[in-house]
Parts: C-alpha cells; sequence; structure tokens
C-alpha cells in the first residue's frame, strides 16, 4: 500500500496510508452503472496533526471517515453512473456509501459466524449475493429488499432472537459502507464475495437464513461458554 510522510514539528514524521482516491470514484461508477446500485457520498478522512481524523470534526467519531456527511443523505443518492462521477471528483477522498431497503437489504452478522456460514452455504450450492467484511469484524450478506422488516420472524420460527444471536437486519432508512471504504485507523471494507454476473440477482433472505442463524446461534453459545 502506498504511504505518504506527515511531518510533524522538525525530525518526526509519522507515516499514513494512503486512499486512491481514483479507486474509491471508480467503484461508485461501477456500483451505480453495472450493479445498478445506489450510492452516495460520506465524510473522509484527513491529517491533523499527524492524525486521521474525521471530516466532520468530531474527535470521537465512531465511524471516522464512513459516515453520511447529512440527515438528508438518502435523497442525495444516485443510481446515476454520470452523477456518481460527478459528486466524487468534487470530493474524491469520500467515502462510498450505499442505502439498503432499494435493490437490496443486508444481513449483518459477527464475522467468526459469517465465516462459518458462507462455508457452509458454500457447500450446500445455496444462492449467494455479494458479502462484505468490515474492519470491526462484521459480514454483510446482501440479499433482496425486504429482508430487514421479516428477519426478526425468520429468525424466531428457527427458535432464536435475533438480538440474542446478534443477527441484524439493514433495511430501509439504513446503508452500507462498500469497498473500498477505508475506515479511519481500523482498516478497508473488503469483499468476501465480489459482485458478478453470476450474483447479480440476489437471494431471498429466507434461502439463506437457517444456516446464518445457525452460525450465529453457535457463535452466541460458544461465547457465553467463555464467560461462564
Amino acid at each position: 500500500m502506498m504511504v505518504v510522510e506527515e511531518p510533524i514539528g522538525v525530525t518526526e514524521t509519522v507515516r499514513i496510508p494512503e486512499q486512491r482516491d481514483e479507486q474509491l470514484l471508480g467503484a461508485a461508477v461501477r456500483y451505480a452503472e453495472e450493479r445498478h446500485w445506489d450510492v452516495f457520498p460520506g465524510t473522509w478522512l484527513q491529517v491533523r496533526e499527524g492524525k486521521e481524523r474525521c471530516s466532520c470534526g468530531d474527535a470521537g467519531c465512531a465511524s471516522p471517515g464512513a459516515h453520511p456527511t447529512r440527515p438528508d443523505w438518502a435523497g442525495r443518492s444516485t443510481g446515476s453512473g454520470v452523477a456518481a462521477r460527478r459528486m466524487w471528483s468534487a470530493q474524491p477522498g469520500a467515502s462510498v456509501l450505499l442505502p439498503t431497503g432499494r435493490t437490496f437489504d443486508a444481513l449483518d452478522v459477527p464475522e467468526s459466524a459469517g465465516c462459518l456460514a458462507l462455508a457452509r452455504m458454500e457447500r450446500m450450492k445455496l444462492p449467494l449475493g455479494p458479502v462484505t467484511c468490515t474492519p470491526d469484524r462484521r459480514m454483510l450478506f446482501f440479499v433482496l429488499p425486504g429482508a430487514a422488516a421479516k428477519v426478526d420472524d425468520l429468525v424466531g420460527k428457527l427458535g432464536w432472537s435475533t438480538a440474542a444471536i446478534d443477527l441484524l437486519g439493514r433495511g430501509e432508512g439504513h446503508y452500507v459502507v462498500a469497498p473500498p471504504t477505508r475506515i479511519g485507523g481500523r482498516g478497508a471494507v473488503q469483499w468476501a464475495r465480489r459482485p458478478t454476473p453470476a450474483n447479480r440477482w440476489l437471494p431471498d433472505a429466507e434461502e439463506i437464513i437457517s444456516p446464518l442463524a445457525y452460525a450465529c446461534g453457535r457463535e452466541a453459545a460458544d461465547a457465553r461458554l467463555r464467560l461462564s
């Protein structure tokens, strides 16, 4: 990874990873043009006093460089590649954010459970959409819209509660952070399963909820045992 040096005083330097702006712009345009996903630019990372800070100015920002810049972010999102290019040309370092509840919802699970479930689903040859892996050790499985509204009932029918097994649905009013956005001090969001022509058609939540819930339930039980 390329780095830049930011001088501190006279004799010290700090090495700050560089987030390539052209990659962010290119990714935003591809998501809009190739996947027909709405995109919108979020905050970005800045170097202040030798440290990475979120452009929002909050020193304690929970997601530095990777959250909306304004409350009306949903209305600013676009599915146009031309508009996306214009937005990121105006602020090349902006994070790439994707609103959920439109062309897809996301099932958000702990990374350990997600890896277990993903391996099992691949063995079962279940239909799978794109999957992201975040620096916060979460995995997000892209599914058809509407999943977030019914995930509680689906998990309940399997004998669990979503809160108890840490399985969340992200739908209307929410968003996901898209690769290659980097969250300050943590690393970059990556694809565990990249968007390809083969996974253009997303699965319904019902098709993958059982292995996901099983993996999350197993991980939650293991965590309770470790604490006992």
